[in-house]
């Protein structure tokens, strides 16, 4: 696990000591990645630098060191990620007769490339990647992201010079970065809590989608192209289910996910896993111990704050499973100490609050091992969410509702305001109340007309309604959350709003969220719940076989309860967040007015500030469900005073 940066000055008029200088200077902004390694590769006759700096996880010797030259010569790669299929394309290496240096997957993917070509190599890996590869033949860069989207990776192209990087932040170390924002990536932002890919905060830079390369030459257009098409995939899969019965699938399941766990438990430093008690997690630290003579490594935080807090979950599953447990309770001050740092950590603009406890779990792990495992991605494959039990629900029952009748509804929902909704529904449960929201019914009323329920699915997603209006200059992006076709390949509305979380959500809000807070105190984070063969199967399942009885992940739990009873697991979905609304109205209110200052608001030219001050002002009065839309104005904001 590492960072990559580079420059290719096409013209080629970039010398051999700038080469170095910039390149040096472009990998030290991802020093936080990789502290143990450094090294810097160029050509200047055709103006190309390949930076890195390395995490050191597998082979621990300097036959490791990137960037790594290819036995011929002919290949230069800078390579961000772990490849778990290693030793079946190290097999069919060697029978070319190649001798290897050392034992990194490095090694392996880069002799397998010069014998098979890129793409063949390619979708032979199992695992997470970013990949800068230079052809010293051809003369072309290659760029290379996995396929779910697990490791960033942002390039940027200005006249002859492209930029690539793992995070922005080598970006901004060349000279020739410019920094003029994209407001229509702001607008997104403003729906998301992050700018949508392949969009970045920046004119003139992107985010390389998952499963994507992109080819770049001197004197020719950027050439994309897609060597796995989560749409395809999905699409075909939908349409030829698996027939298992109930135990069947759960044997087939479990056969996979213990190979999918099992090959991320090679490792040649300390390895443990996050354990947070849920589905999820808690089904990866079972298969890790199953596999495993010595107990497992587990980390949890907890906190104080009533609705918040998992840890003792957590240790009733780390108990039963007889896992070495760590936990740790956050105290409010320590929560709130790292909010200041979050514009350096995310450097462009994100804004989903669960990035304060995931930060502060790496950073607890992080001082007692170097990777960890992580039970991200069960929501999405395996329809765990809340909004596709209760999305599901409401949406049949309003299709069986007239139209006219649901235009009337529309109305009368309309005719009061958010802020009456709240108090009628105050004596509510609390997770009802919170679903019942004044804001979200709103939104909800304007789906009504909806026949096929996408923009219902965009209202469940959405921050700000209407972005457009919000932001001066700015247009709304229109992904493929708009694109009508994508019901005719994912017909069932749950599997649908699945597949759009698996190429949205996931990749650029879950996904970033752990790359950005873990690999800040250099700790590497595995996900095999998203190995992409697991997203193959999931797809292929029967509804029925996620979805039942009004609870999902329904076979998942089943792999889970022949490991840990049903008892120790089973209770209402807990998000893994932190008490913002309270936050925002107490301690953190100085710090939110300041940012939230009308005047600086117009003066920084992002946002409106009236329905900005509109919703703050509803907050402090206790209104529910706007610390979410506000978080992202702060963070925001935050980010401009730091980075524009």
């Amino acid at each position: 696990m590492c960072g990559i940066a580079g420059m290719f000055d096409r013209s080629a008029r970039t010398d051999e000591a700038q080469l170095q200088s910039i390149g040096k200077a472009m990998g030290n902004a991802l020093a936080h990645r990789g502290p143990d390694d450094d090294g810097v590769w160029s050509d200047p006759s055709a103006g190309i630098a390949l930076a890195f700096r390395r995490l050191a996880i597998r082979d621990l010797s300097p036959a490791g060191h990137q960037p790594m030259i290819s036995a011929s010569g002919r290949y230069v790669i800078s390579y961000n990620g772990e490849i778990y299929s290693q030793d079946e394309i190290a097999k069919d290496v060697v029978a070319r007769d190649v001798a290897f240096r050392g034992h990194s997957d490095t090694e392996v993917m880069l002799e397998s490339i010069a014998h098979f070509g890129i793409k063949p190599t390619v979708e032979r890996l199992i695992g997470m990647f970013a990949i800068a590869l230079w052809d010293r033949e051809e003369r072309t860069l290659t760029l290379i992201r996995d396929r779910l989207g697990i490791k960033p990776l942002y390039w940027a192209q200005f006249g002859e010079l492209i930029l690539w990087g793992s995070e922005l932040k080598p970006l901004h170390a060349h000279p020739g970065f410019q920094r003029a924002i994209n407001h229509d990536a702001v607008a997104g932002y403003l729906r998301h809590a992050y700018v949508p890919a392949p969009l970045t905060i920046y004119q003139g830079v992107q985010k390389l989608p998952p499963g994507c390369m992109v080819t770049l030459r001197a004197g020719a257009e950027p050439k994309i192209e897609s060597y796995w098409d989560a749409r395809a995939i999905v699409s075909q899969a939908v349409r030829q289910r698996f027939d298992y019965s109930d135990a069947e699938a759960t044997d087939q399941l479990e056969a996979l996910l213990k190979d999918a766990i099992g090959r991320r438990l090679i490792a040649d430093v300390p390895l443990g896993a996050f354990l947070s008690g849920g589905i999820d997690s808690s089904t990866v630290v079972a298969l890790m111990q199953a596999q495993s003579s010595r107990p497992v490594q587990t980390y949890t935080i907890g906190f104080n704050a009533d609705g918040f807090d998992e840890a003792q979950h957590a240790k009733a599953v780390a108990k039963h499973l007889g896992t070495a447990h760590t936990e740790l309770y956050v105290e409010p001050d320590h929560a709130r100490d790292i909010i200041p740092r979050l514009a350096d950590i995310y450097d462009e603009p994100f804004a989903d609050s669960s990035q304060i406890p995931t930060f502060l779990v790496s950073e607890m792990t992080r001082r007692h091992v170097t990777v960890a495992l992580s039970g991200d991605g069960g929501d999405e494959l395996f329809a765990g969410y809340n909004r596709y039990t209760t999305g599901q629900n409401i949406w049949n029952r309003l299709q069986q509702i007239p139209g006219p009748l649901r235009s009337m509804a529309a109305c009368a929902v309309h005719s009061l305001s958010p802020a009456m909704w709240d108090r009628l529904t105050s004596p509510l449960p609390r997770r009802m109340r919170n679903v019942l929201s004044g804001r979200r019914l709103y939104k909800a009323a304007g789906t009504l007309g909806d026949r096929y329920g996408d923009s219902f699915y965009r209202a469940l997603v959405t921050q700000w309604d209407q972005p457009d209006r919000m932001v001066p200059q700015g247009h709304e992006p229109h992904g493929v959350l708009w694109d009508r076709s994508v019901r005719d390949d994912v017909p069932d509305f749950v599997e649908r709003m699945q597949y759009l979380d698996l190429m949205t959500y996931l990749p650029d809000d879950i996904l970033t969220k752990v790359d950005r807070a873990s690999m800040d105190v250099a700790l590497e984070v595995r996900v095999p719940l998203i190995d992409h063969r697991v997203v193959d199967f999931a797809f292929r399942l029967p509804t029925h076989l996620k979805l039942r009885h009004g609870k999902g992940k329904w076979l998942l739990r089943q792999v889970l309860y022949k490991h840990v009873p049903k008892e120790l697991v089973e209770r209402p979905k807990m998000g893994f967040g932190v008490p913002l609304a309270a936050w925002l109205r107490g301690p953190l209110r100085d710090w939110a007015e300041d940012l939230l200052d009308a005047g600086k608001l117009a003066q920084g030219g992002l946002v409106d500030p009236a329905p900005v001050r509109q919703a703050w002002t509803a907050l402090l009065a206790g209104g529910r469900g706007l610390e979410y839309p506000l978080w992202t104005i702060l963070m925001l904001e935050a980010w401009r005073r730091r980075w524009a």
